[in-house]
């Protein structure tokens, strides 16, 4: 699916579609941005992955010393940078998140919200690796997917961002059970909480689950302070 965010939803057609989201669905925004910023310190460097066009990032900043963010979706990097303008704590990049192009231990947090997960398309035990290997000891890995329970609300979301063309028609035959499918190609699927135990489980750190405000999942794992992991 980041190829579909490259070339179909990016830059200005990917901010659109958070303009366009109900009160509802903005509360569940602004929860999955305190919630990571709630832990963050002002001596903490930052990684999000997926990062768009800084819509978390630029939160993120005013309390981390650093957020670094990256995207394979140039336009929203290219709006991102413009958005940031000399905002010197944020950063944008084009990278892939299962081939990070950072050494071992930089970050001590790394970020991954708004069911990012899922919604690159890429092998979740991958991207949780990469995440853990650029975390430094006693640092912070957070994956957010759905509540399961913010499914109505999801749902009427992406049905406007398809009725604004910024989506293709929603195939509705194959949408349900957790998962939005359009004709152009577009799928977003979320994870379970069992589904996310598993992948923390998998990376031999005790995964933490918390469900934030109904709407979002959060899996967190905190690294040991060790360096040996």
């Amino acid at each position: 699916m980041e190829g579909y965010y490259a070339g179909n939803l990016s830059g200005e057609r990917l901010r659109q579609c958070y303009e366009l989201a109900s009160a509802r669905v903005r509360r569940y925004l602004d929860a999955e941005i305190e919630f990571v910023r709630g832990g963050l310190r002002p001596t903490d460097a930052v990684l999000e992955l997926g990062c768009g066009y800084g819509r978390v990032a630029f939160e993120l900043a005013k309390r981390a010393r650093a957020v670094v963010g990256i995207d394979t979706a140039v336009e929203s990097l290219d709006l991102a940078r413009r958005l940031g303008g000399t905002e010197p704590r944020c950063v944008f990049l084009e990278m892939d998140a299962v081939v990070l192009s950072f050494g071992d231990d930089e970050f001590d947090l790394v970020a991954c919200v708004q069911n990012g997960v899922c919604a690159f398309g890429v092998d979740p035990g991958q991207l949780a690796r990469e995440a853990v290997r650029v975390t430094r000891p006693g640092g912070r890995v957070l994956f957010s997917t759905y509540s399961e329970s913010f499914w109505p609300e999801r749902l009427e979301w992406f049905e406007a961002q398809s009725r604004a063309g910024l989506l293709g028609e929603m195939d509705r035959d194959e949408t349900g059970n957790g998962t939005i499918v359009c004709k152009d190609g577009f799928r977003s699927g979320m994870l379970t909480v069992a589904q996310l135990r598993s992948l923390g489980a998998a990376m031999d750190i005790e995964p933490r689950i918390t469900e934030v405000d109904g709407s979002s999942v959060f899996l967190e794992l905190i690294l040991p302070a060790s360096p040996d992991r």
